[in-house]
């Protein structure tokens, strides 16, 4: 009771990262400002469903920003993979979607700022969040500056660690250097650390307050979970060989 009336008496935006219906449900009946919708959370999110989106608006009454991610893995895009974005964040824009979260990096962690600017145009009018992406960075402060000079509303970050709570020097420094862009901390938030982030003045923080339930007897024979589509330092691509060898296998 007692960080639920400090959240309040401060006017923290309370942020949660749903990955489905039913989450986006249970944080808007539990009284959240809003809402980042993605699929995928073991993978740090990827774009929800069209199907997802449309029960969304059909369900949801407080701001929905949609996470704009193709894929798992790094952050730093082919050329199709950053067209199919640019329609994502068109399709949220044309569904009436409040927000969008994404961002670029080039390969070296450096902000792309070309790409990371087009889909801010794309956007106009929508709230815009660059997500952790911004945690990969080498230079976080040079970073964030670039960021906000573009206009966007918020960096989500867990301040370069792998919890908010262990970031959390980087992200009371990078509050302190910003302006208008708002730092959102993320990451390992819960009501066992909450005071850490209301103490640090943030104006938001995100977190998925996420418990996990059972949904069968037991673990199935065959595991569906691949390892190495997991690393984040490799893609895995249909490969033309490959398949064409087995195409003239079979033809």
């Amino acid at each position: 009771m007692f960080t639920f009336i400090q959240l309040n008496i401060i006017n923290m935006i309370v942020e949660v990262c749903a990955n489905s219906l039913q989450s986006a449900i249970n944080a808007q009946r539990a009284g959240a400002d809003r809402i980042e919708l993605c699929c995928e959370l073991g993978v740090g999110g990827i774009t929800p469903s069209f199907g997802l989106l449309k029960k969304i608006k059909e369900s949801i009454d407080i701001p929905v920003h949609v996470l704009i991610r193709p894929r798992s893995g790094d952050f730093t895009y082919s050329e199709m993979e950053f067209e199919v974005m640019k329609e994502d964040i068109l399709k949220s824009k044309e569904m009436g979607f409040e927000g969008v979260v994404s961002g670029v990096l080039f390969s070296d962690f450096t902000v792309d700022i070309k790409r990371t600017s087009e889909l801010l145009r794309l956007a106009d009018g929508m709230t815009f969040t660059f997500h952790r992406a911004f945690d990969w960075v080498k230079d976080p402060i040079a970073a964030l500056l670039q960021i906000e000079e573009l206009g966007v509303n918020y960096i989500l970050t867990s301040g370069g660690e792998s919890s908010a709570s262990k970031g959390l020097a980087l992200l009371k420094k990078l509050h302190k250097t910003t302006g208008d862009c708002k730092i959102m901390p993320g990451g390992g938030i819960s009501g066992l650390n909450i005071n850490e982030f209301i103490e640090g003045g943030f104006d938001a923080i995100h977190l998925s307050g996420s418990v996990f339930h059972r949904s069968l007897a037991g673990a199935p024979k065959v595991t569906m979970n691949s390892p190495d589509f997991l690393r984040e330092d490799f893609i895995a691509l249909s490969d033309y060989d490959r398949i064409k060898s087995i195409v003239k296998s079979v033809k």
